[in-house]
């Protein structure tokens, strides 16, 4: 006999106790209400979908035969065909879809819980909410049983994080549904970021990368965009990396201390530096050995290079002089607003733990880089494939996802292959992104950092036998001169850009504290511009 009433109102009736949380003895969040009454509404008018359609699934009702029934419903409209009680019968009876239900009569009972198609949409977003409350739910069991030992192999740090990349993809997913935005809306956006710009009229729509070339072609550090720094090992990219988040630390710091704009305000939150290759005692040797204008070595060693040594050492102790200079860059390091995260293994979870306690507290975040995307660790899932493209890809999409989640920019380091090695030229291109083609495609931003002197080093012409001895001396004079004409120089090769041209930067790098400065920058003046001024 059908009654016409759904199993589902008799959802944990007969569930035992499980667990040392009781979960199992409530039932899990649903609201079958509206989940009857938005089935009804479709049925009832086509146009309801369009209510609903944009966020949410088939797989966010609580209940199997509901999310066949809108499935069914979704493949005909978006098949261009009508969806109602007498067209959708012959579908779900074959996919035996309403044999838990009642039955065909159902469809009737849905079509009679149906309010009206005005509140369809809100119905769709208790559905969803209750979607997202069973997530959460099932995250917590899994991360209570895994830390009663069910896998006595995972340690603490691997339950945390598998649980926290769970979260960050169910509040994607959350995020993904309230991101309809109206023209009107991005509009107006689009042209307060512009007045602001020539309000400054610096050219500037977002936090200065600290180079005023590289600003120029770029407007600055946007907002929701990953920019990819990649290079081949001894390139630079760390080096370039604490320019850009010193420099823009810097800028963040002046905008606090700077009277509130008449616009928009500028970027005041902290600069994340997750450091994956680095503990924080070498990122800040290097930091000071900028600021300082001493060599990262003498940083470390206390001592300095001195080939001129009367006592024929290649070597000499720093002075008083050379140490006060170092520690008083220390001093005028301790005022930036810059957060250095030395965690021995990170991920994107980790990351994101960091960035949202940051957002969080009393600095705010403006800026998150990342030294480099090939250290970090992807989500066990990923790891179990054995596959390292598909690794480096969902970590490459989790990093995108990361900057549209907290609307900064995220600077992250990228290796390249081995292949640049293998050309004449080896200036590089965006196929050489190592490990994922996917980089390329989630960056919104490549930067190579290239620098010939580095390679012409390499290639110090060696004598034959068959060479003349001037034939030799001009080769090696030739190389010499090469040598000559690009030390100190780089360039940043801006290979993609989804808002501006590409192009080469020219800029100057200073070997010794790896540091990189305009070309038509002092290389006397201060490292990072302005820090120590104001108070």
């Amino acid at each position: 006999m059908d009654t016409g009433q759904h199993p589902a109102h008799r959802f944990g009736a007969d569930l035992a106790p499980r667990g040392p949380l009781g979960i199992a003895l409530r039932a899990p969040p649903n609201s079958m209400a509206a989940e009857q009454a938005l089935l009804g509404a479709l049925l009832a008018n086509n146009k309801a979908y369009d209510r609903v359609c944009g966020f949410l699934r088939p797989d966010h009702f609580a209940d199997a035969a509901h999310a066949g029934i809108y499935q069914a419903i979704q493949r005909q409209i978006e098949a261009g065909r009508l969806a109602d009680v007498v067209t959708l019968r012959p579908i779900l009876e074959h996919a035996g879809i309403l044999d838990d239900c009642g039955g065909p009569g159902y469809l009737a009972q849905l079509l009679s819980a149906m309010v009206g198609i005005i509140n369809a949409g809100e119905y769709g977003h208790i559905i969803v909410e209750c979607w997202r409350r069973r997530g959460m739910i099932d995250i917590g069991e899994e991360m209570v049983n895994a830390a009663f030992g069910a896998d006595p192999d995972l340690s603490t740090a691997a339950i945390a994080e598998a649980a926290e990349t769970r979260l960050l993809a169910l509040s994607q997913d959350a995020a993904a549904a309230q991101r309809l935005v109206p023209a009107e809306d991005a509009a107006a956006a689009a042209l307060t970021g512009m007045a602001a710009a020539m309000e400054r009229g610096d050219g500037l729509s977002g936090l200065t990368t600290g180079l005023a070339n590289l600003n120029r072609f770029t407007g600055g550090l946007q907002n929701a965009e990953l920019i990819i720094i990649a290079g081949r090992p001894g390139m630079g990219k760390t080096g370039l990396m604490l320019t850009v988040a010193a420099r823009a630390a810097q800028a963040v710091l002046a905008a606090r201390r700077a009277p509130p704009p008449a616009g928009p305000a500028p970027a005041t939150g902290d600069v994340l530096f997750a450091s994956a290759e680095m503990d924080a005692t070498p990122v800040a040797q290097r930091l000071v050995a900028a600021l300082s204008g001493l060599p990262v070595n003498a940083i470390i060693r206390g001592h300095l290079e001195d080939w001129n040594d009367p006592g024929g050492k290649p070597y000499r102790r720093v002075t008083q002089a050379e140490f006060e200079k170092a520690f008083g860059a220390a001093q005028a390091l301790r005022s930036l607003p810059l957060v250095i995260d030395e965690a021995p293994v990170q991920s994107v979870a980790s990351i994101r733990a960091r960035a949202r306690a940051m957002r969080r507290g009393k600095g705010g975040l403006s800026l998150i880089v990342v030294d480099y995307l090939q250290l970090l660790r992807a989500s066990m899932a990923a790891q179990r494939q054995n596959n390292r493209v598909a690794e480096v890809s969902e970590i490459s999409r989790d990093l995108k996802a990361l900057a549209k989640e907290f609307r900064v920019p995220v600077v992250v380091g990228s290796q390249l292959s081995r292949e640049v090695e293998k050309r004449a030229d080896k200036r590089p291109m965006l196929a050489d992104l190592r490990d994922s083609g996917t980089i390329e495609q989630d960056a919104d931003t490549v930067w190579f950092v290239y620098r010939a002197h580095y390679y012409l080093k390499q290639e110090m012409p060696q004598q034959t036998e068959r060479d003349a001895a001037a034939q030799y001396e001009e080769r090696l004079n030739a190389w010499h001169a090469r040598l000559a004409e690009t030390r100190g120089k780089a360039e940043l090769i801006i290979g993609k850009q989804r808002q501006g041209s590409t192009g080469p930067v020219p800029l100057r790098f200073h070997d010794a504290t790896t540091w990189f400065r305009d070309m038509d920058e002092d290389e006397t003046g201060p490292a990072i511009p302005g820090l120590g001024e104001g108070g």
